[in-house]
């Protein structure tokens, strides 16, 4: 079975499919695989996604996971999302990381108001790259701010139509979003990594650039314009999940490629990699330790839901417990593809054989902020009963 057909299997929809169904694409995701298959060496030349693999993503409506459906968007559960998530990471980490960053900031049309959500996606192929590793400048005129900054990392900045950039009035100010157009914004190529290298995620900058206060909204204390539980959860937390689940993919896409390499590689006369027992064994607890990463991340983020509508300590303790889980799901797939290299031997440091892009991608993810291993001070702080030590948490 398929990474994609093992997602597939895990959701359930009671709804006819449409390709704004978790059903539908996931189905849109398994016929893309030869277009990914026949493109793949072009993303580490391009530094980015080509054309043509973005626009048939966009089409299948896998960068709007979280549009609210009061808009027209699907509206997807967090559960349903990552499974999304998962199953692209699996077909290639560059896309995982695009359709988890792309289709989590869909997110902001429950933010805005519901006319500016409704023109900011009324191009199926709307893309929101954002950036939260820098603070710019926000100075207050006559309605709304002049913005300017360069922010790091703008995962999907060469076919963003909207750009979501940190800004302050002062350095100890409250962090605004801002969002801004692809007109007003300058591209900075300065792509050149290990891992992840489709996602062309390039520094850009603004230069005093006007932004109306209606594209403005708070970073950490925002007051959604949607009740979704996805818009009332805490926007930190959310932004975790929405790469969370990459590694994870990335992991279930290499065990995939692992059991097809055991099936057909041999090993000088003596039988193939699968008849050996120490390659079963790593299989067996690759399967685990995927599973207890999964499991894990599922059940924080169901504490979560449970804790943002009950507030209080509940929600502090889910809070803290969620940034483990998703730490430990980056620190176990790393484990897994690593392990998974090894047992493949020579054959995995080639760039023909899956094993040795998913070892880049899924340690270029695994380094993400969002899943540092600082978390886990985080979490031992507050369940001793201190602060989290974070003014982002």
């Amino acid at each position: 079975m398929t990474p994609l057909n093992a997602v597939a299997d895990r959701i359930s929809l009671t709804e006819g499919v449409s390709r704004d169904s978790a059903s539908g694409m996931l189905d849109a995701l398994q016929r893309m695989a030869p277009l990914v298959r026949e493109r793949r060496g072009s993303f580490d030349q391009l530094r980015r996604l080509p054309d043509d693999v973005f626009e048939t993503l966009a089409d299948a409506g896998l960068f709007r996971l979280w549009l609210p459906r009061a808009i027209g968007g699907p509206e997807l559960s967090p559960f349903e999302f990552m499974s999304i998530v998962e199953a692209a990471s699996a077909l290639d980490g560059s896309i995982g990381w695009l359709v988890g960053n792309g289709g989590g900031m869909s997110r902001v049309g429950g933010y805005v108001g519901k006319a500016v959500a409704r023109d900011w996606f009324s191009d199926r192929h709307a893309f929101v790259a954002a950036a939260t590793g820098a603070v710019g400048t926000a100075t207050r005129v006559a309605g709304g701010y002049r913005v300017a900054g360069r922010w790091p990392f703008g995962s999907g900045a060469h076919h963003a139509s909207l750009f979501m950039v940190l800004a302050a009035e002062a350095p100890e100010a409250p962090r605004l979003c801002c969002h801004v157009g692809r007109n007003d914004v300058t591209i900075l190529d300065n792509w050149h990594v290990s891992g992840l290298r489709g996602t062309g995620s390039c520094d850009f900058e603004l230069r005093d650039v006007f932004v109306p206060e209606a594209h403005v909204h708070p970073f950490l204390d925002l007051t959604p314009t949607d009740p979704g539980m996805v818009y009332r959860m805490p926007p930190v937390s959310v932004f975790a999940w929405t790469i969370s689940a990459v590694p994870l993919g990335i992991a279930g896409g290499a065990i995939a490629a692992f059991i097809e390499l055991a099936r057909h590689k041999g090993l000088g006369g003596t039988g193939l990699l699968r008849d050996r027992e120490p390659v079963q064994a790593a299989v067996g607890r690759a399967d685990a330790m995927l599973r207890a990463a999964r499991a894990f991340l599922v059940d924080a983020m169901t504490e979560l839901m449970a804790g943002t509508d009950a507030g209080g300590e509940r929600l502090l303790q889910a809070r803290a417990a969620f940034r483990t889980a998703a730490t430990h799901a980056a620190e176990s797939a790393a484990s897994i593809v690593d392990m998974l290299a090894a047992s493949a031997g020579s054959v995995s440091i080639f760039e023909t054989c899956p094993l040795e892009r998913a070892a880049r991608d899924v340690r270029a993810a695994a380094r993400h902020v969002a899943l540092s291993s600082n978390n886990y001070v985080v979490r031992g702080r507050v369940a001793l009963g201190l602060d989290p030590g974070t003014a982002r948490f």
